[in-house]
């Protein structure tokens, strides 16, 4: 009974809509991700490449055999790399993008953090803390001129 009432806490309190929303803005992020490298990103590369298309290339193996004389065909056997270059340049956009989100929620997140940026409104709870700490050293003031 105790695993179904953390499931509950967990489900309650919003850990599993963060994660399922972070799931389905992901699924959505890969798919722009893989038309900005397939349509975007590759189309000049290969261009320069001399019309290479990376995704086509590939190192064989073993090359194909028909079926000659009741002998069974042989099917190529190859590593196909340039997948794995586009797969890679997928990543490098990936990461490079997440990285630059990251970067800028950070730099909010210290905006809203740093005490002395007047920018940004203190907490409630942070203003009357302060509130208390003033009124305390005002109260040790007036003890010590006694």
């Amino acid at each position: 009974m105790g695993l179904f009432k953390e499931f509950k806490e967990f489900a309650v309190k919003g850990n599993m809509i963060d994660m399922a929303v972070g799931i389905i803005i992901g699924t959505a992020f890969n798919k722009v991700v893989d038309v900005l490298v397939k349509q975007v990103i590759m189309p000049p590369l290969s261009m320069l490449t001399a019309g290479i298309n990376y995704a086509d290339r590939k190192y064989v193996l073993r090359e194909a055999a028909p079926e000659l004389d009741g002998s069974p065909a042989v099917e190529e056997v190859a590593v196909g790399y340039g997948m794995l270059i586009e797969v890679l340049i997928d990543f490098l956009v990936i990461g490079f993008t997440v990285f630059l989100v990251v970067k800028f929620m950070n730099r909010f997140r210290r905006k809203a953090e740093d005490p002395n940026n007047k920018t940004v409104a203190p907490a409630r709870n942070v203003q009357l803390l302060e509130n208390i700490n003033k009124l305390i050293e005002e109260q040790n003031d007036l003890l010590r001129k006694k």
